[in-house]
């Protein structure tokens, strides 16, 4: 796994894409892509097509859903 500052520009600009734009910071799940950067790529993009793709839910209840997920799947983020 590269941390900050390591790989080429693109790697450190998907990574500040990535970041928590609250705190800055990086969620360790974004960087294990570091190792297939292509997949961060499609990660976020998959991410934000689901976050903002549809006008038939809120931004809230999405977020809502994304919550319950994660903790039925025991995600501790």
């Amino acid at each position: 796994m590269l941390g900050d500052g390591e790989g080429d520009e693109g790697l450190g600009a998907l990574f500040d894409s990535a970041r928590d734009p609250a705190t800055g910071t990086l969620d360790e799940i974004m960087r294990v892509h570091s190792l297939h950067p292509a997949g961060l790529e499609a990660h976020l993009g998959l991410y934000g097509a689901v976050m903002r793709g549809t006008r038939s839910l809120r931004k809230v209840e999405r977020e809502l859903i994304a919550f319950v997920v994660s903790g039925l799947n025991a995600c501790r983020y």
